[in-house]
């Protein structure tokens, strides 16, 4: 995933919402829960963790108990430090008092709320790329220290590695192909960032690879749920137990949920977009373009998928008469630049989701030469009388327009494949024509329909009329 590509956009809930559901994640609600339990009598150590005697205490505050509640405690209070909730008045002393930023939980905006578990949600990917302290423990019990190498972790590596998968679940979350709410398999997961895009079936070693991926997954995902970024379903015990070893019950071999399954929560959704946007990725939300003019609304959809460009532009008519916003769109639209084509496509798409009263506006361009066509098309659509026929010129004009906007939004699609081949089958004498249109996309649509007719006969004719339209304008 490259940081200079467009990401799809991303469907947000309310800021509001989302603070709601920060303030109610686990690792934050323990870390405002000890802020305000701390008091004078509070003391950390050098690191600003609590003291191990007042770590019973803490647990008890927090409602835990067993062998972990220490350990939970400790991680909370890691927490409301890192957070801001709870500021260290001295050092050497040990002091602590509450920290500004614990009134803001309360008293402040769901973008300060919001904020703040952004930063708890940092803290919480960092300790999910430390390896299990298990290992740290048996490496300083064989020598006192630590050797990092022993431990084959390699801190960089292993935060790529998590920022990897990450970024794929968010892909597949926003991405109108992927499974969008529903969970993902977490062995799906573990291979789009182990199986290369090239290798059709994966080898042994490969899946070796992913096998090991997807143990390391499902320790970070028992992590980060917690912090309210996914819901997570943990990978079946029975499935990491010694083959020698019988089931403590039945087990539905084809069941791919055993293998774990992870799915984005919408505050999730919200702090990855978060950290993308602030390493440079292009992450759109819908409605980020509701308050723009219409230019940047159809050029800002030209690379959305469907539905997304459909949500986005409801948004943006939303805030408009359809009137002034049919005139602000058919203003936006035109152009005889690269973008053009696409630009009216968009525009022809928003209109269809305008009502009869934006007919004035479209009648104001039927004599235009770039939007008569499209002006035409709707008025028709929308049962309009005395609609004056186009002439061959706009037929043809808007033919190469409407050719243009699709490829630049679809590619070498079937669906372009389709319509190349009904124009060509529609109109005899089609390719003797067409290469007159001045239009300056002329020569690269004629190009397109020889690569994607499948007739060579066909074919043949249109790149001879690719060639006289470009010598036609002087290309």
């Amino acid at each position: 995933m490259s940081d200079s590509s467009t990401l799809p956009p991303a469907r947000l809930r309310p800021e509001a919402d989302l603070a709601r559901d920060a303030l109610s994640a686990p690792v934050l609600a323990r870390a405002a829960r000890l802020a305000r339990w701390a008091g004078p009598d509070t003391r950390v150590d050098a690191g600003g963790g609590l003291v191990e005697e007042q770590l019973p205490v803490a647990a008890e505050q927090l409602g835990l108990s067993g062998d972990d509640a220490a350990a939970y405690a400790s991680e909370a209070w890691r927490i409301a430090v890192d957070t801001g909730l709870v500021e260290i008045t001295d050092e050497e002393a040990g002091t602590v008092a509450a920290g500004e930023d614990l009134a803001l939980l309360t008293g402040g905006s769901p973008q300060d709320v919001l904020g703040i578990w952004l930063t708890a949600l940092e803290a919480v990917l960092a300790d999910a790329s430390v390896p299990d302290l298990d290992d740290l423990v048996d490496a300083m019990a064989e020598g006192g220290e630590v050797d990092l190498s022993s431990l084959d972790w390699d801190p960089d590596a292993e935060s790529e590695f998590l920022d990897g998968v990450l970024g794929n679940l968010y892909l597949l979350t926003v991405g109108e192909d992927g499974p969008g709410d529903a969970p993902v398999p977490l062995p799906a997961l573990a291979a789009s960032v182990i199986v290369p895009s090239d290798m059709s079936e994966p080898s042994n070693e490969v899946l070796e690879q992913v096998s090991d991926a997807m143990m390391r997954l499902d320790d970070q995902f028992r992590l980060l749920e917690p912090v309210g970024l996914v819901e997570y379903q943990p990978v079946d015990e029975a499935l990491m137990a010694d083959a020698d070893e019988e089931p403590a019950a039945p087990v539905d071999e084809a069941d791919v949920t055993r293998y774990g399954m992870v799915r984005l929560t919408p505050l999730g959704l919200y702090g990855l977009r978060a950290r993308l946007l602030d390493a440079g990725f292009e992450a759109p939300a819908v409605g980020d373009l509701a308050d723009k003019g219409a230019d940047a609304l159809l050029d800002g959809t030209a690379s959305f998928p469907p539905a997304a460009a459909h949500a986005e532009t409801e948004r943006w008519l939303a805030g408009r008469s359809p009137l002034d916003a049919a005139r602000e769109l058919l203003a936006a639209a035109r152009g005889l630049d690269a973008g053009a084509p696409l630009r009216r496509l968009r525009c022809q798409q928003a209109l269809s989701l305008v009502g009869a009263e934006a007919e004035p506006a479209l009648r104001d361009v039927l004599d235009d030469a770039e939007l008569g066509g499209l002006a035409r098309v709707w008025l028709t659509e929308h049962g309009a009388r005395d609609v004056p026929a186009p002439s061959q010129d706009m037929v043809f004009w808007l033919t190469i327009d409407t050719v243009a906007a699709q490829l630049a939004a679809e590619g070498n699609s079937e669906e372009l494949r389709a319509l190349v081949e009904d124009l060509a089958r529609q109109h005899s004498g089609f390719f003797d024509t067409v290469w007159r249109v001045e239009h300056p996309a002329t020569p690269d649509v004629l190009e397109a329909m020889g690569r994607l007719h499948p007739d060579k006969r066909v074919a043949k004719e249109a790149r001879k009329a690719a060639f006289k339209a470009r010598s036609q304008q002087g290309g």
